[in-house]
């Protein structure tokens, strides 16, 4: 992954997506290590503000790997990810032929806006889409999807509890990925 920092990079904070004065920019590259050739790279606009779904968390980048090591079960699939925040497992699973839908809070619109931005940048055309943890939506469950990503979606307490009503609703099996230290 290659990082790069701009300074106010003709963004100004009254910008849609909720960039403010300094963001960075990240590539991450995916490619098997003997067919460099059929990989490709995500490129993700961070805000370098401390805020949730603006900047790409430890987990994210562990589960977008897992997308691209299992592209064949993420092709032609119908995939949503939970708390997308910059969307980088969901553009991945994007990038490898998923039809897939990006959600995060609905109270957030500069996170919705970004998660736009994010799709406009790759050249892919995913769904976005609001949310409010714990109440049912039939919008994001009329969707029927295969398969649901979530990184780093824990990391409220309060959150696990409303998480339970994806185990009961929308898959057969889900598996969380977290890191201890968040």
């Amino acid at each position: 992954m290659e990082d790069m920092v701009r300074e106010n990079d003709g963004v100004t904070a009254g910008d849609p997506a909720g960039v403010q004065e300094m963001t960075t920019v990240s590539f991450h590259h995916f490619a098997s290590s003997d067919k460099a050739e059929d990989g490709f790279s995500v490129t993700i606009i961070e805000n370098m503000k401390e805020e949730y779904g603006l900047f790409v968390w430890p987990c994210s980048v562990i589960l977008a790997e897992y997308v691209w090591q299992q592209r064949s079960r993420f092709s032609g699939a119908a995939v949503v990810e939970l708390g997308a925040g910059t969307s980088l497992p969901g553009l991945v699973a994007a990038k490898v032929g998923a039809d897939v839908t990006l959600t995060d809070d609905s109270s957030r619109p500069e996170v919705l806006a970004n998660m736009r931005r994010q799709c406009g940048l790759n050249n892919l055309e995913c769904k976005v889409m609001g949310l409010t943890w714990g109440h049912w939506d039939s919008n994001v469950f009329d969707l029927h999807p295969d398969i649901i990503l979530g990184a780093d979606v824990l990391y409220d307490s309060n959150g696990i509890f409303k998480h339970s009503v994806l185990r009961k609703s929308c898959v057969p099996s889900i598996c969380f990925l977290v890191e201890p230290t968040n």
